[in-house]
C-alpha cells in the first residue's frame, strides 16, 4: 500500500494542528469534512498515521534519558517486548552498532530512575548492559517535524487555527498546574490525540461541559506534546541515524540554533555522558548519511562527530507500539498511575 497525495496533505495538516475540527480542515484543504473524516478513520486503522499527546519531558520538570542496552542475542526480541512495556520507556529501537537497543526514558526525577526504572531492567532476562546518557536541554523534538507537502499559504492558515497545544514549549518555561481531578484525562490523549471531550466524558462518568472545561485547562497547561505520527516507511525518510557528538561548551545554544533549518532532523539534544550533544535524523538512504554529516560540519564547524548509529527497526515510538514495517499495531504503553505522578512531579 501507498499513501495518496490526498493523504500525505492530511497527515501534513494534522502535524500542524493535530486537534484541528475537520470544517477547519476542510476549509484549508478544500476537501469536504466527511471525506477527511472517513480518510482519517482510513488511515488509523491501517496503522499509517496516528495522533497522541505525551507528556514534554523537559529536564527542568523531569528525567529524559537516553539508554543503550546490550542483550544476549537470542533473547532480543524478548528483551525488546519486556522493555516495550515499560510506560517509562517511551520508545525502543533496535541499533546496527555495539550496542543492541536505543531507549529514550522519562522518569518523576532522577531517583525514580535510578530506584525504580534500572532495577526493572536488571530484572529483565537476557539484557546484560545498561547504559544512560541524561538529557540536560531539548532544543528539538518530534513533535515539530514536518513532511512539507501544502503550500505555505496553507501551513499558514493552519497555524493560525491550530489550539494552544501546539505552541511549543519553551525551555525553562513553567507549566501550569493541574487539579488531580485532569489528570485521568492524560491516557486517553495518549491513545488519540484527537480525543473529544464527549468521548472521555463517557469513558470516565463525567458530564460532557465538565470535561470540556478540563479538557481545555489541559490542552493550554503546556504539559503534553502533542504530535501526528506517520509510520516511517510512508513519510519518505525511511531510514532513522543518531549521531552523538561534542560541541564546545558554551556553544550548545548556537549550535541547535545552526542545525534548525535542516528539515531532516527530528531531535537535537545537550547530554551529560561520553559525548555531550545528540542528532536525530529521518533520511532517504544511507547514502545520505555522509551528505547529513558535511552539512551538520558546514553548520557546526567546531562540532566533533564522534558516532553514529541506523536503526534497524522500532518497536516502540513515543508510547505507541509499532509492527516491523514501522505501522502502529494499535497497541498503546500507558497507565494513568503514571500519567498522574509525573504530571503532579512535573506542575509542582
Amino acid at each position: 500500500m501507498e499513501l495518496s497525495e490526498d493523504d500525505l496533505r492530511l497527515i501534513n495538516a494534522l502535524q500542524i494542528a493535530p486537534r484541528i475540527s475537520w470544517s477547519d480542515a476542510a476549509q484549508v484543504l478544500g476537501v469536504h469534512a466527511t471525506t477527511l473524516t472517513s480518510r482519517w478513520e482510513r488511515l488509523r486503522a491501517e496503522g499509517a498515521a496516528w495522533t497522541t499527546a505525551h507528556l514534554m519531558g523537559d529536564p527542568k520538570n523531569a528525567c529524559l534519558a537516553l539508554m543503550d542496552v546490550d542483550c544476549e542475542m537470542h533473547l532480543r526480541p524478548s528483551v525488546t517486548a519486556a522493555i516495550a512495556e515499560i510506560p517509562e520507556v517511551i520508545t525502543v529501537e533496535e541499533a546496527a552498532s555495539d550496542r543492541d537497543l536505543l531507549l529514550t526514558v522519562i522518569t518523576q526525577t532522577l531517583g525514580e530512575f535510578s530506584s525504580e526504572l534500572l532495577p526493572r531492567l536488571k530484572t529483565i532476562r537476557g539484557l546484560t548492559k545498561y547504559q544512560a546518557a541524561l538529557c540536560t536541554r531539548i532544543y528539538t523534538s518530534g513533535y515539530a517535524w514536518r513532511l512539507n507537502v501544502l503550500d505555505k499559504a496553507q501551513q499558514a492558515a493552519l497555524r493560525l487555527l491550530a489550539g494552544p497545544e501546539t505552541t511549543g514549549f519553551a525551555h525553562g518555561e513553567a507549566v501550569a498546574p493541574l487539579p488531580e481531578s485532569h489528570l485521568a484525562i492524560l491516557p486517553f490523549l495518549a491513545r488519540d490525540g484527537r480525543a473529544s471531550a464527549a468521548e472521555i466524558a463517557r469513558a470516565l462518568g463525567r458530564h460532557p461541559a465538565t470535561v470540556q472545561r478540563q479538557l481545555g485547562r489541559v490542552l493550554t497547561s503546556k504539559l503534553l506534546s502533542f504530535r501526528c505520527e506517520i509510520a516511517q516507511k510512508y513519510s519518505g525518510y525511511p531510514i532513522t541515524v543518531q549521531w552523538f557528538a561534542n560541541v564546545p561548551a558554551g556553544g550548545h545554544d548556537q549550535a541547535a540554533a545552526a542545525l534548525r533549518g535542516i528539515r531532516n532532523i527530528r531531535f537535537t539534544a545537550s547530554t551529560t555522558g561520553r559525548t555531550n550533544f545528540v542528532i536525530i535524523m529521518w533520511l532517504r538512504s544511507l547514502a545520505d548519511v555522509l551528505e547529513m554529516e558535511l552539512l551538520v560540519q558546514q553548520r557546526v564547524p567546531d562540532i566533533q562527530l564522534v558516532e553514529n548509529v541506523v536503526m534497524l527497526n522500532t518497536a516502540k515510538r513515543v508510547g505507541w507500539m509499532l509492527n516491523p514495517d514501522s505501522t502502529a499495531t494499535g497497541a498503546v504503553v500507558v497507565t494513568s498511575a503514571h500519567a498522574m505522578r509525573l504530571a503532579r512531579s512535573t506542575v509542582s
